[in-house]
């Protein structure tokens, strides 16, 4: 069987998982249709309906796309039967039933962002950084009940840079996954493919990715100025590191480390009024480079020290 006469299936919703559809689009692969989430409203009364980046790109090239509010639905999974589909393709979308990623002869493969068994769940860039990683990458792996637990297809790996946040490492993997999803399909079309149980990695952590809440997000400057320091860019820029200032929240986008210096309180603040705010941890400082004020625009610290007089006893809290 070509490529051409593979018939795929493909799912996925946000930006991340463009970037492999379009290695597939782009490469000629016969993807039959496309599976997204249904249109989120938007605007003040919710009277706008906007499409998902998959749903975007599959319609200005002509794909066939479903939007099922629930995947047990039995039209929806009679409309699939009927695409009669070799293989079905799974990037950053929702978990599937098993009448779903059972379905195709040659079975349903997921791209995650992380080198597997090593972050399941959900955020896997952002707990990468957060935790002071110096690698990550993309596995591929055939989807079995328990999330993220399938047998191991392929990996590819990438450094994590300490100027790295969850954004660069993001666009990386982006970039990184549609290589490997076409590989991937390559190899399962040659008959190639060995997969590998994941309990066979003994020596991976497991350790979790969970979902991101607002509370996660919230510094604790108790703590050492590299943890403090990986928290922050492993949340930037979205959905932000924040802490108070008065009462009012301040997000925390940017930030550089300084060498330690006099022990201050942590969460104290220091700052020559113009150019220069920098906040104590618990060994150390870390000097703001980027934030956003309760109801402001994010800025420079610069911009804000024009406009803002922090006071001698000001504290992050």
């Amino acid at each position: 069987m070509t490529k051409e006469d593979l018939r795929i299936i493909y799912m996925g919703t946000p930006d991340f998982a463009v970037e492999s559809l379009r290695a597939l689009v782009e490469g000629g692969y016969n993807v039959v249709a496309v599976v997204t989430m249904p249109d989120k409203p938007m605007g003040r009364h919710g009277s706008v309906l906007q499409p998902s980046p998959v749903k975007q790109y599959a319609a200005s090239h002509g794909l066939k796309v479903l939007q099922p509010e629930k995947l047990k639905d039995p039209a929806f999974v009679e409309e699939l039967r009927s695409l009669h589909a070799d293989l079905q393709i799974v990037v950053a979308f929702r978990m599937l039933p098993e009448v779903v990623w059972s379905m195709p002869r040659l079975g349903t493969f997921n791209a995650h962002a992380s080198l597997l068994p090593k972050y399941r769940g959900a955020a896997p860039i952002n707990w990468a950084v957060i935790n002071g990683d110096t690698e990550t990458g993309i596995t591929t792996f055939f989807l079995k009940h328990e999330i993220d637990t399938g047998d191991i297809i392929q990996q590819v790996r990438i450094p994590i840079h300490d100027t790295d946040n969850a954004e660069t490492v993001h666009d990386k993997l982006m970039k990184l996954s549609g290589q490997l999803v076409t590989e991937t399909v390559n190899n399962i079309l040659a008959e190639t493919v060995v997969s590998i149980p994941q309990d066979r990695f003994k020596d991976v952590p497991l350790t979790p990715a969970p979902k991101i809440f607002r509370d996660t997000c919230r510094i604790n400057w108790n703590q050492p100025t590299k943890k403090v320091y990986d928290f922050i860019r492993g949340l930037a820029p979205y959905p932000a590191a924040w802490t108070t200032l008065d009462g009012k929240s301040v997000k925390i986008y940017e930030t550089e480390k300084e060498p330690a210096g006099t022990p201050q309180p942590a969460g104290t603040l220091d700052t020559d009024g113009k150019n220069t705010l920098r906040v104590a941890t618990a060994d150390g400082w870390l000097k703001i480079k980027v934030l956003q004020l309760e109801g402001k625009k994010r800025m420079p610290v610069t911009d804000l020290l024009r406009g803002l007089k922090i006071a001698e006893s000001a504290f992050f809290v």
